[in-house]
């Protein structure tokens, strides 16, 4: 494992940032990263960033601190840790560099930029101001496969186009949902014929949660990890979230939901553009009271008949983020489908 430096040299507003193209057989090729480079012999990390930042920049550093530390791991590379600064102070004139071309860039433009994209995750954590962090991403080839920060894995998923293909890119959870990349979900909805009609069993969310604190939801649903399959996501949400233990092939899918909710929590813009599979599971023989609720996500569940919840959920009478449309998916295959396919009388 080489031990290197990166740094990012912040004025109004923007970073300095190098656009390597100019070295051969180069890992980051064409990519935008920070200023930086490897240790030299007996050099401590504080050293290193001086030296480096001046040969590759021209610029003296006369304020800088770090902000974390990054394992950096690749089936392409010899892996690094990474001492990760941030400097807000520097002499001299910017000058060429033989690795590529050095530049100002917005903070606000750096999504637009083409990188690592493990880098969008310490730099959120550095535009948080999140205390001094050890975040460790591994990639295969470009393809971030694992991400873990302070001991903690992240969540990864597939980013979609605008039509629904997958672009091979993979993005951390919190990030999806700031920049509102499309990505996959599974949804589950639980269903019991009862003597009025049909019953939906509805979760409430916990209210720590980071999206739709205290509403009602769907009965069970996730988010697809990458590289992972619709059904056997919507078969484990299904044991973590309830601790019902099914099949793939108990789930009848009954169509795919493209939902699309741009908001606001805790302050910060939440965009939430997912690509669903939808999903029936016969409850004939779920009882509430032997649930096995994950505390930390589900505060309670309640059935509601359907045609009853049709009014109450979309009057305002009962706090939820249930799509219209996707309800009324239900509906007709509750009318047309439910008795072909799970053979209920």
């Amino acid at each position: 494992m080489r031990l290197t430096t990166l740094c990012y040299i912040e004025k109004d507003d923007a970073y300095l940032m190098l656009h390597r193209i100019k070295k051969k057989d180069d890992l980051s090729k064409d990519m935008w990263i920070g200023v930086g480079g490897h240790f030299e012999e007996g050099e401590s990390p504080d050293e290193c960033l001086v030296r480096e930042v001046k040969e590759e920049t021209g610029l003296t550093l006369t304020s800088y601190r770090i902000r974390g530390i990054v394992t950096f791991l690749s089936d392409e590379a010899e892996g690094e840790y990474m001492f990760l600064y941030t400097a807000d102070g520097f002499e001299g004139e910017l000058a060429d560099c033989d690795e590529g071309e050095l530049c100002f860039v917005k903070k606000s433009d750096l999504s637009k930029l083409y990188f690592w994209t493990g880098d969008e995750i310490f730099l959120k954590l550095i535009r948080e101001n999140h205390p001094v962090f050890d975040l460790k991403l591994e990639y295969s080839g470009k393809t971030l496969r694992r991400a873990v920060l302070d001991g903690k894995e992240l969540e990864l998923f597939d980013v979609l186009s605008d039509d629904f293909k997958e672009t091979g890119i993979v993005r951390e959870r919190s990030i999806v949902h700031e920049v509102g990349s499309w990505h996959k979900t599974s949804h589950v909805w639980i269903v019991r014929k009862t003597e009025s009609g049909f019953d939906v069993l509805l979760q409430k969310r916990s209210s720590n949660k980071d999206s739709f604190p205290g509403c009602y939801d769907i009965s069970s649903a996730g988010h697809i990890h990458a590289g992972d399959d619709f059904a056997e996501s919507a078969v484990r949400e299904l044991k973590e979230e309830l601790g019902i233990e099914i099949e793939c092939q108990e789930l009848v899918q009954i169509g795919v939901h493209k939902g699309k909710t741009d908001t606001t929590f805790y302050g910060k813009p939440f965009l939430n553009h997912e690509y669903s599979n939808v999903y029936i599971y016969d409850g004939g023989n779920v009882h509430i009271k032997s649930l096995n609720l994950q505390i930390d996500e589900v505060e309670s569940v309640m059935w509601l008949n359907y045609e009853e919840g049709t009014q109450k959920l979309f009057d305002g009478t009962i706090d939820n983020c249930v799509f219209r449309d996707e309800w009324d998916m239900i509906g007709e295959y509750l009318k047309c489908g439910y008795h072909k396919k799970t053979g209920r009388a």
